[in-house]
């Protein structure tokens, strides 16, 4: 699109997303795919009502334009009344509240889209929102602050992700008494305007004074602000350590989320190659996707020198970039670039993007490392492209719909370019997420199609380390033990830096009798991985116990819960271990959570699906669970 085809606009963009939507979902999926539909109903109709047009609907969020502030603001103010007057009629835990937040602000249209700053900065009010609140921008503010029937509160100068200004910004008060009230603001009285006045023109001119000095004779500059190593959760590494935070989605489109989030796991992918590099995995760096975070705050939880973060515009066949790197212990950014390319040149600058933030970390290669790094795995094909995209989008959900809709994504994938390798591990995947979780009604078919898809993309290339995970999983599911552990090692030898090649490696060796190995495998993948998964949780948990370390498997074993409290295997090994130790009361407590989450438990039905290769690590199992109570 060139400057000349440029439409733009100004416009009162309403955006709003649900508070705790991932929990809601993890408690109860039908119910609130339910409560979400029919909310999403009331909130069109309203925004219909009131003359505005919904332009996106992806998820939970939704977003739409208004030709009238004040009817955006009036149109977020029924919204919020009407979705709590529906939340009244429901449980507490079970309450649906959206955040909502209003610009008015120039936007491009592109088609039926609407793009650029005045979406963004609507996005990012809606994450300043109280659950049930609106946030407005001091633009819309200025419109509305005397048509309106409401009250509001300053909550001062906001700074927000990839916006270069501060933002205003106003919390809509609701309340009939707040009506007319602007809480926070500070006005000067009338008698004291004069001398307002002139103590303003006394100060414009000490200012000036002051800069002069400080220009001329005082040429310092302001420190920036920077990570502490004290305040660092983990030692810093011995090599250069990065994190990778999700590329912001600037198109406006919440439908092209995906599309962010696959560049930016695609480059934490080649970066995770490099022997001589330490990389935070995805799953870490993606808590903070949305948030106000400071670089200094990442770097320090993390426990990481440099983070790099940026954002993506896709529009049509282009593709805008923009990406920064800086040292979080000297608070510089030392690269930074601005792409706009051909979206057919993804991969060129995706290895470009990788290349520089390499040498900007004085990284040097080994010939071995260049020579896989260029190892091409991609496609041509922009269509296949996009659908393993989404695929890998929908697949990181975790519900069975979720896990359907990706399989009939890469298949697409696969139709458009069958020599595109990555769409055949994640179609794997999916059937081994079928089989693991009792999805498919046949898990051993779904096993055998997840084997041939792995061995497919094996063949095709061999050194995709998470290919070899998923056969190395395969391979444990089988008690083939000896293939399992080295096609594990394989993979991690392949990413040095795969959190998950180390956590599924962790899981065979264990099973394999290597308890030991397998907690300092478990902790490799949560120091990379440091806000791992309940599952990962578990994995150390269960070699924690097998290797004695009881009070640290229990501290594992409470972390999965407090993820996922419906998550099984905790309760089946906290029954063990508190059996183990004689703990009868708890050991008591910890079968009946079994028993509420799968009442038809069986130890025997169990039994046969422990891949132990030690049948004295089963027994033991078996033992302390028959101790606690279960049959």
């Amino acid at each position: 699109m060139t400057t000349q085809d440029v439409k733009r606009k100004l416009t009162a963009i309403l955006s709003a997303d649900v508070k705790g939507y991932s929990r809601l979902m993890g408690e109860d999926e039908e119910s609130t795919a339910r409560t979400l539909n029919a909310y999403k109903e009331v909130m069109t109709d309203l925004i219909q009502h009131h003359r505005g047009r919904v332009v996106g609907t992806a998820g939970d969020s939704m977003l739409a334009e208004f030709a009238s502030v004040v009817d955006a603001v009036r149109c977020a103010v029924e919204i919020q009344k009407e979705l709590k007057a529906r939340n009244a009629e429901l449980p507490e835990n079970r309450r649906m509240e959206f955040r909502i937040g209003v610009n008015l602000g120039d936007v491009i249209e592109d088609g039926e889209q609407i793009l650029g700053d005045g979406v963004n900065i609507a996005a990012r009010l809606e994450s300043l929102s109280d659950a049930g609140g609106i946030c407005i921008s001091g633009t819309a503010f200025d419109h509305v602050r005397n048509k309106l029937d409401l009250g509001y509160e300053y909550l001062g100068e906001q700074t927000v992700k990839n916006i270069a200004l501060p933002v205003r910004v106003y919390k809509v008060l609701i309340e009939p008494e707040a009506a007319g009230k602007v809480i926070g603001e500070k006005k000067a009285k009338p008698r004291q305007l004069q001398m307002a006045t002139m103590g303003l023109v006394i100060g414009v001119i000490a200012v000036v004074a002051v800069f002069v000095i400080w220009k001329f004779y005082i040429p310092s500059a302001p420190q920036p602000e920077v990570a502490s190593k004290d305040k660092m959760a983990f030692p810093l590494p011995d090599k250069p350590s990065i994190a990778v935070l999700p590329f912001t989605n600037m198109s406006g489109d919440p439908k092209q989320e995906y599309f962010s989030d696959g560049l930016t796991e695609q480059i934490i992918t080649s970066l995770s190659k490099f022997q001589r590099l330490f990389v935070i995995a995805r799953n870490s760096t993606f808590v903070y996707k949305g948030k106000p975070v400071k670089v200094q705050k990442v770097a320090e939880d993390l426990g990481v020198r440099y983070v790099l973060e940026g954002s993506v515009q896709k529009s049509r066949d282009r593709v805008r970039i923009t990406a920064q790197l800086i040292d979080a212990m000297t608070g510089r950014h030392i690269w930074s670039e601005n792409y706009d390319r051909e979206l057919k040149d993804i991969f060129a600058l995706q290895d470009e993007i990788t290349i520089k933030i390499m040498t900007a970390m004085r990284v040097e290669l080994t010939e071995g490392e260049q020579a896989r790094h260029w190892i091409k795995w991609e496609t041509d094909n922009l269509k296949a492209f996009d659908k393993n995209y989404q695929g890998i989008g929908f697949m990181r959900r975790g519900t069975k719909q979720d896990n359907d809709t990706a399989r009939q994504l890469f298949e697409e994938a696969i139709a458009f370019d069958p020599k595109f390798v990555y769409p055949y591990m994640n179609l794997g995947l999916t059937h081994f997420w079928d089989a693991r979780f009792g999805w498919s009604g046949s898990p051993a078919k779904s096993l055998q199609r997840a084997f041939e898809l792995a061995q497919k993309a094996l063949a095709m290339e061999e050194s995709i380390d998470v290919a070899h995970s998923l056969l190395a999983s395969i391979y444990l599911v089988m008690r083939q033990h000896d293939k399992a552990i080295a096609e594990g090692e394989r993979a991690v030898a392949l990413n040095p830096n795969g959190a998950f090649a180390y956590m599924v490696l962790a899981a065979i060796v264990g099973c394999a009798g290597k308890w030991e190995e397998s907690v300092l495998y478990a902790k490799q993948s949560m120091r990379l991985n440091p806000f791992p998964e309940f599952g990962d949780y578990w994995i150390l948990g269960r070699a924690y116990f097998m290797t004695g370390q009881f009070d640290e498997a229990i501290v594992a074993l409470r972390k999965a819960l407090q993820m996922n409290p419906n998550f099984l295997p905790a309760h089946i090994f906290l029954a063990a271990y508190y059996s183990s130790l004689g703990r009868d009361a708890e050991a008591t407590a910890s079968a009946k959570e079994v028993l509420r989450i799968n009442p038809k438990f069986t130890i025997e039905s169990y039994a046969k699906t422990l891949p132990y290769k030690d049948k004295a690590d089963i027994d033991r199992e078996v033992d302390a669970l028959r101790k606690a109570g279960l049959k």
